[in-house]
């Protein structure tokens, strides 16, 4: 009979599983070996929350169920940072951990805590495996994970199960439940609310990428000629020179969008996932129709929702894409003009030296299909509003769970996947210094990934917060005024730069090279501050 250690690694291999991102403990040792001599790699990371990251990535990138290990404990607890990144982002995921014998589960051990309390707020369903019934526990897992809307499992692994035998015998296929076929009736209702509506307004979300929904999307959105908002997990559907694309939800300059979205009579709103932005924060006064996989989350006390269509979200889009064309009274002209206003103040001026040339930069010299990942901070809020994506997919970012510290892993994860395709990243200093340990993981693994870091001294978003409230600065100051750039990080190189054109060129380099390469921006903020947290209503 072959060993749990054996058979697990086998079942990842034929679920999809390419990567185990974790930090090893003993008890894991039988995995590694399995693995070691299997179709699937483990993959050692500096701190399991990006283990947990990495997986989440994984997952998007190649639809198959993202895997991650921590060990007992502490390891747990780490992995529960990268983990809920999958729970609220939308992620199939695969979390293990070391379990206590069970014997000593309800004792006073080392390292020991419950993990299947820890893990079921953030999971959709968390277990322990056995080899008895390894197979099948398995099988339930993926298919939890994957099930519409796809989320994390956790599967606790008790400390001795590596070197246990596994019984012969077949894995059951467990029955697919998918979301439901979209009604006829309901789409007939769509159609008569938005032939009455003279401004309707489109409202796309995160559940429009992640399923696909996009492609007839687009082809809605030619016929009905309506103005689209989207939000920032959804950047990259529609090309940002359309006569229909109103802008992002919530990031940069979201006032100028609010003068579009507060016209509408009517908001229609195509898998928007108010995880990223609730509906009672932007809506306007005026009724929802939603279509999804799920009921909208809305305050139903004070916003009517006159239609929903809860199913198989890219069928439904289908469907709505087969409409013929209504009319409605919106200006195009009017819209076009805030489009470029929003832009013309997304672009640099000439000086002092802010994220905007960097971004700008960066987005010239970054291949139209290069992937950028995204870490959270000020730059979020500038990157949400101001980066071109050109494609779906193209920039990867955690709006859900909004953790700083997942530019970095999401980067090495992308690179990994689809190792053909320039990979960046864009970080401020705060989320850096969490994750700095991560070049490590970048040199050993060989990774010509870009970091680009835009370093300003400080917890940018939290100062222009405190500031707007009249408070002092206090508790976000990073460094000490004697900071100078490193020359490199566990072995990756630092290219400083304090003006543009030392940008550009340090850029052109590090994009040249065939290893990973810090380009440490030194950036003027104080263009934030009349850039990010804008009125939405």
């Amino acid at each position: 009979m072959a060993k749990v250690a054996t058979v697990l690694t086998d079942l990842l291999a034929e679920a999809g599983v390419r990567q185990v991102f974790g930090n090893p403990s003993g008890p894991w040792c039988p995995f590694m070996e399995a693995m070691r001599t299997g179709d699937v790699a483990f993959v050692l990371v500096s701190n399991e929350a990006t283990a947990g990251f990495m997986a989440d990535v994984c997952a998007r990138i190649t639809g198959k169920p993202g895997a991650c290990y921590g060990t007992t404990g502490p390891g747990a607890t780490n992995l529960t940072t990268g983990v809920g990144s999958a729970w609220l982002d939308h992620s199939p995921l695969l979390a293990f951990t070391t379990e206590a014998r069970d014997p000593m589960r309800h004792r006073t051990v080392q390292m020991w805590i419950d993990h299947q309390a820890l893990f079921k707020p953030l999971t959709k369903w968390t277990t322990t495996l056995r080899a008895t019934n390894l197979r099948d526990t398995f099988a339930r897992a993926v298919q939890v994970a994957l099930a519409e809307v796809p989320g994390p499992v956790h599967l606790g692994i008790p400390e001795d199960l590596g070197d246990e035998d596994v019984p012969e015998g077949a894995m059951a296929t467990p029955e697919w439940l998918g979301p439901p076929l979209p009604q006829a009736s309901q789409i007939e209702q769509v159609r008569a609310l938005l032939q009455g509506a003279r401004k309707p307004l489109l409202a796309v979300g995160l559940s429009a990428m992640r399923t696909g929904a996009w492609q007839p999307l687009r082809r809605f959105i030619e016929t009905q000629r309506m103005p689209a908002i989207f939000t920032p997990m959804a950047k990259g559907i529609l090309d940002e020179d359309h006569p229909c694309y109103a802008g992002v939800l919530f990031h940069g300059l979201s006032d100028i969008v609010a003068e579009t979205h507060h016209q509408a009579d009517l908001v229609l709103a195509i898998g928007y996932d108010p995880v990223e932005f609730n509906y009672e924060d932007w809506m306007p006064d005026a009724p929802l129709v939603s279509i999804d996989s799920r009921p909208p989350d809305i305050d139903r006390s004070s916003y009517r929702v006159l239609c929903e269509v809860v199913g198989e979200l890219p069928m439904a889009v289908e469907q709505l894409a087969a409409f013929p064309r209504f009319d409605h009274a919106w200006d195009l002209q009017a819209l076009a003009h805030r489009r470029a206003q929003m832009f013309s103040l997304l672009t640099p001026v000439s000086s002092p030296f802010g994220p905007r040339h960097a971004l700008t930069i960066l987005r010239e010299l970054l291949p139209r299909d290069g992937i950028l990942t995204c870490d959270v901070g000020a730059h979020t809020h500038l990157i949400g509003q101001l980066w071109r994506p050109y494609a779906p997919g193209n920039l990867i970012m955690t709006n859900g769970w909004s953790s700083m510290g997942f530019g970095i892993p999401a980067a090495l994860a992308a690179k990994l996947c689809l190792p053909e395709r320039t990979v960046a990243c864009v970080t401020g200093d705060g989320g850096f210094l969490m994750m700095v340990g991560e070049m490590a993981t970048a040199a050993r693994l060989g990774l010509p990934i870009v970091f680009v870091v835009l370093t300003d001294r400080n917890l940018q978003l939290i100062k222009i917060k405190q500031e707007r409230k009249g408070y002092p600065q206090y508790g976000t100051a990073l460094y000490t005024d004697a900071y100078q750039p490193a020359p490199h990080y566990f072995g990756v190189p630092v290219i400083a730069a304090s003006d543009p054109k030392a940008f550009h060129e340090g850029l052109e380099t590090a994009l040249a090279m065939t290893e990973p390469v810090i380009v440490e921006a030194l950036v003027d903020p104080d263009e934030y501050n009349a850039l990010i947290l804008k009125p939405h209503k």
